[in-house]
C-alpha cells in the first residue's frame, strides 16, 4: 500500500439534508430535449439499474445503446432477488418516514456510507414504488387494497413491498417492458450476448468500450459520449456464492485498470439464510429470502451432542439464540449480525445436519398460529424451491440454513452524481460503492438499482454531457485500436498457455483461499497469508491453465477464463483492503477488533472514510485515496440491536 493518501471529494451538496437532492438537481446544467438526440449514451448491463437507465434516458431523447451479456435482459441476475424492496410510504402507519429509512440505512451500514447519498435513496424510494406499480408490477396487497408491507432485518417497522418471493423478477419485468418499448420505438439499440472486455479512454475521459460478441467471438468497438456501467457485484470471487454464474468483476476491473478507483472492496455481505453446501460438486449456492425470518424462528439444540430429529427436540432443549441475544430485533437482526451468530453456534459444535454446518429456520409456530395456507401465500414458491433442492418439506420439518456470500457493498468509487474518477464513466447499482456502507440492509439492493437507473443517473449525466469534456470520437480513433489489440492479445495469451489445470479447479482454489481468510472472520495473519497465496495461485494460473477452443467463435471456456483471471487480480485487492482496515464494521469482521460480547468494534477516529484504491500495476503497491465521511444527522454510535 502506498504511504500517500490523497483526499477524495464526493461533490455532495450542503445545506438541510431534505433539500440537498432538489437543490442539486436545480444547479445541474440542463440539455434541452431537441439537443439530447445529439448525445450518445452506452449502458453496459441490463439488470434493474441498466434496464431502468437505458429506458429512461431513451425516453428523455438520448441516443442509447445497451449491451446485454445474456441472450435477453430478462435473464439478468436481478431476478434472483426474492424478498422485497424498501420504501417509506408508511402504509401500515407504524411510524415510518423518509428520515427513519435514512436513519436505519446509515445505522445498518455501520456508519460507513455518505449521508447525502443515503437520504437521497430514502427520498426516491416512494417514487420507485409509484413507478413500478404504474408499470404493472404485481405487488402484494392487503385487504383494503393498499400495497402490503412486511418486515425485514435491521428495521422495527414494516416497509418492504413484495411480490411473494419473486420481487426481483417482477421488478425486472417492469424495467424490461420499459426498455423493450424503447427498443421497439428505436430509442435503444439492444445488443445481446456482448461482454465488455475493456474501457476506452482518451486523455483520461471515457470514450467507449471494447466488447466481445459471445456468439461469433469477434471484438466490437462502441463509442459514446458517456458510459454507464451497470454490471453488478463481485461475489463470485469466492467461487461459491448466491450469484449467477455469469456474475463477475471483469467490466469493473477493466475500468479500474483504466483509472477508476475501486472503493471498499472488502465490504462483502454474507447472507445468513442460504441452503448449506452439500458437496464439492456445487458451483453456486441458493438463497432463501430474508423475508422468511418474519415468520421463521432460528434455533439450534442447547446440547451439542443432541442428534435427535428437530421434531423430537422439545422447546426447553432448543436455543433460539437470536431471540435470546437480541431481544429487541430477535430473528430480524441485520444480515451481518445473524450470519456471525450462526457461525458462532456452529463453531461451538451446535450446528445441525450431516456436516454440522447449518442451523434450523423453523416455521412450526407460524403454521400453528396462521395456518399453512397463509404461510404458503407468503412464501410458497420459496418453500417449493427449498424442497426441490433438499428433498425436505419445510411445512413439516425446519429448513436448514447457513451463511453464504451474497451481495457486495464495495464497488467502483463514484461521486454524488454517480460519476467515477474517470470523467464520463458513471457507475450504477451494485457495481458502485455508494449507498450501503459496510453492510446492506435487506430489501435495499432493488431500491438502489432502480433509484440509480430511473431517477439519479438520468438527472446527473448532464454534469458530464454539458461539461465540454465529451470526446465525440469515432471508433477508428487509435485509442479503440489499441484497446482492441490489448483484448485480442489477452485472449491469445489465455489460449496459448495449454497447461494442465482447468479454469474451474483454479477458481475453486481461489474461492477457498478467499472464504477461509477473507470471509466471515478475518485476521491480520490470515489476510497476509491470503495475499501471498493469491499471488502464487495467479502465477500458477498463467503457467498452468488450459483453455480449449479458439478465440474466433463461440467459446464459453475462454469467457470464463477471462473472468477468473480478473478475480485472480481482484482477490488480492480485497485482502489488501481488509488488511488496511484495522477495525470491524458491518460485513468486515476482524477478530482482533471486537467487543467483549463478540460484536464488531468500529474505529471511527481512524477509519471513518471510504477507502478508494488506485491501480498502479498488478505487481505494484496499490495507492489509497480516502474520502472522509462526516455525519451531521445520524451520529455514529454503538450499533446495538439488543
Amino acid at each position: 500500500m502506498s504511504a500517500s493518501s490523497p483526499i477524495l471529494e464526493s461533490n455532495s451538496p450542503t445545506g438541510p439534508i431534505a433539500d440537498r437532492w432538489a437543490n442539486h438537481r436545480f444547479d445541474l446544467k440542463l440539455i434541452n430535449p431537441a439537443n439530447r438526440r445529439k448525445f450518445s449514451v452506452l449502458v453496459v448491463g441490463t439488470g434493474l439499474a441498466g434496464a431502468a437507465a437505458a429506458a429512461t434516458l431513451a425516453e428523455q431523447g438520448y441516443s442509447v445503446k445497451s449491451l446485454c451479456i445474456q441472450d435477453s435482459p430478462r435473464r439478468a441476475h436481478s431476478i434472483a432477488a426474492q424478498g422485497g424492496i424498501n420504501a417509506a410510504k408508511n402504509y401500515p402507519n407504524d411510524g415510518d418516514s423518509i428520515y427513519r429509512l435514512f436513519y436505519d440505512t446509515v445505522k445498518g451500514g455501520d456508519f460507513r456510507a455518505r449521508e447525502s447519498n443515503v437520504y437521497r435513496l430514502a427520498e426516491i424510494s416512494n417514487q420507485i414504488i409509484d413507478q413500478c406499480a404504474a408499470q404493472g408490477v404485481p405487488f402484494a396487497r392487503e385487504y383494503g387494497g393498499l400495497l402490503a408491507n412486511r418486515s425485514f432485518g435491521g428495521a422495527q417497522v414494516s416497509r418492504t413491498f413484495y411480490a411473494r418471493g419473486q420481487t426481483g423478477q417482477q421488478l425486472l419485468l417492469g424495467a424490461y417492458s420499459a426498455l423493450m418499448r424503447q427498443v421497439a420505438s428505436g430509442g435503444v439499440e439492444l445488443l445481446t450476448r456482448r461482454e465488455m472486455v475493456d474501457l476506452v479512454t482518451v486523455d483520461g475521459v471515457a470514450a467507449g468500450v471494447i466488447a466481445r460478441n459471445l456468439v461469433t467471438g469477434e471484438f466490437e468497438r462502441h463509442s459514446a459520449d458517456a458510459v454507464l456501467l451497470c454490471t453488478g457485484g463481485y461475489g463470485n470471487v469466492f467461487y461459491l456464492s448466491t450469484n449467477a454464474q455469469a456474475s463477475n468483476v471483469a467490466a469493473a476491473w477493466k475500468c479500474h485498470k483504466k483509472g477508476a478507483f475501486f472503493a471498499n472492496p472488502c465490504f462483502t455481505q454474507i447472507h445468513p439464510t442460504c441452503i448449506p453446501v452439500s458437496g464439492k460438486h456445487q458451483s453456486k449456492l441458493t438463497l432463501m429470502s430474508e423475508s422468511l425470518r418474519n415468520d421463521g424462528r432460528v434455533w439450534v439444540p442447547k446440547d451439542n451432542t443432541d442428534r435427535r430429529t428437530p421434531s423430537e427436540i422439545p422447546e426447553d432443549a432448543r436455543d433460539y439464540y437470536l431471540e435470546r441475544r437480541y431481544p429487541s430485533f430477535g430473528n430480524l437482526v441485520p444480515r451481518d449480525v445473524a450470519s456471525r451468530a450462526a457461525k458462532a453456534e456452529c463453531d461451538k459444535g451446535r450446528g445441525v445436519g450431516d456436516s454440522n454446518l447449518s442451523v434450523y429456520l423453523d416455521f412450526g409456530d407460524a403454521i400453528r398460529r396462521d395456518g399453512a395456507p397463509l404461510i404458503a401465500e407468503k412464501y410458497g414458491n420459496l418453500f417449493q424451491m427449498y424442497e426441490m433442492i433438499t428433498g425436505e418439506n419445510p411445512y413439516k420439518t425446519p429448513m436448514r440454513i447457513y451463511p453464504a456470500v451474497h451481495y457486495t457493498m464495495g464497488g467502483l468509487w463514484v461521486d454524488y452524481n454517480l460519476q467515477s474518477s474517470v470523467p464520463g464513466l458513471f457507475v450504477l447499482g451494485e457495481a458502485n460503492f455508494s449507498d450501503h456502507g459496510a453492510n446492506r440492509l435487506g430489501a435495499s439492493a432493488l431500491m438502489q438499482g432502480l433509484s440509480d437507473g430511473y431517477f439519479v443517473a438520468p438527472a446527473t449525466i448532464t454534469a458530464h454531457l454539458a461539461s465540454g469534456k465529451v470526446q465525440r470520437l469515432n471508433t477508428d480513433h487509435p485509442a479503440f485500436a489499441e484497446a482492441e489489440a490489448e483484448a485480442t492479445a489477452r485472449s491469445s495469451k489465455l489460449l496459448g498457455v495449454q497447461g494442465g489445470r482447468t479454469v474451474e479447479s483454479l477458481h475453486q482454489e481461489l474461492g477457498q483461499i478467499m472464504w477461509d481468510n477473507v470471509g466471515m472472520a478475518r485476521t491480520a495473519e490470515g489476510l497476509k497469508g491470503a495475499i501471498s497465496s493469491i499471488r502464487s495461485l495467479r502465477e500458477e494460473f498463467w503457467n498452468e491453465v488450459r483453455v480449449p477452443g479458439e478465440a474466433s467463435h463461440l467459446n464459453p471456456s475462454l469467457e470464463r477464463a477471462g473472468r477468473v483471471a480478473d478475480f485472480m487480480e481482484f482477490g488480492e485487492l480485497m485482502a489488501v483492503d481488509a488488511l488496511a482496515r484495522e477495525e470491524s464494521c458491518g460485513g468486515h469482521f476482524r477478530e482482533e477488533h471486537q467487543s467483549a460480547d463478540g460484536e464488531a468494534a468500529r474505529d471511527d477516529e481512524n477509519f471513518s472514510h471510504a477507502a478508494a484504491w488506485e491501480h498502479k500495476g498488478i505487481e505494484q503497491p496499490k495507492e489509497l485515496h480516502k474520502e472522509k465521511l462526516t455525519f451531521d444527522y445520524v451520529q455514529p454510535s454503538t450499533r446495538s440491536y439488543k
